[in-house]
């Protein structure tokens, strides 16, 4: 059965792979099963046949036969437990693997996304300038925690994992904000995931969508 995900026509980030679909191109492209990708408009994303998909109107999403998931989260685990490579064999090494799955969308990625909405959705509000200082802390303490369980390691727990793809995917969405620089060995954690090949390939098709949008 032919796996087909969904991703933005026009991403909003223009292809930098901030992107969600970009976590299970990559999940897909490091078990080595192929797939094909919908892009879908905005305004698509608000019709039914979307929404039957991804009740949030939001992308990805994933069909597999008469499998149909949405969240990036679900649909990665979803992978990594039903294909070589993404999880280690030994239970508690699975276990571990897992938990920084969680530990990545639920610990690390909110912080992420209240630094955004602040500097995009509420920068125009009179609060912004006293607020932006305790998002920034909150944040930076979050990475310093990161940084001290990471050390020198170059992945999480041993072995890359769906963990660390997780993990890569989020911190990525900090690039634009110069803050990653801060914690120089979260900075080379994130650059060695770009250099994984399977990230590569997951990388170079949605830019290129972005770029003959832009043309």
């Amino acid at each position: 059965m032919t796996i087909i995900i969904t991703a933005f026509e026009r991403s909003p980030d223009g292809g930098r792979g901030l992107a969600r679909d970009t976590r299970v191109r990559w999940a897909l492209e490091e078990v080595g099963k192929p797939y094909e990708v919908r892009l879908v408009s905005f305004q698509a994303m608000k019709e039914p046949a979307h929404l039957a998909l991804h009740p949030f109107g939001q992308i990805p999403t994933y069909e597999e036969g008469d499998l149909a998931l949405f969240e990036t989260g679900s649909i990665v685990l979803h992978i990594a437990d039903h294909h070589v490579g993404l999880l280690p064999d030994d239970s508690n090494s699975r276990a571990r693997a897992i938990t920084w799955m969680f530990a990545a969308l639920n610990t690390v990625e909110p912080p992420i996304l209240e630094l955004a909405t602040a500097k995009l959705l509420e920068g125009d509000k009179p609060w912004t300038s006293e607020r932006l200082p305790l998002v920034v802390d909150r944040l930076r303490e979050r990475l310093k925690q990161l940084s001290a369980r990471l050390g020198n390691a170059d992945w999480l727990d041993g072995a890359f994992s769906a963990g660390d793809l997780m993990m890569v995917s989020v911190l990525l969405r900090l690039k634009p904000s110069g803050i990653l620089n801060e914690f120089p060995n979260l900075a080379a954690y994130v650059a060695h995931g770009e250099l994984r090949p399977a990230y590569r390939r997951a990388f170079a098709p949605q830019l290129a969508v972005n770029i003959q949008g832009a043309a």
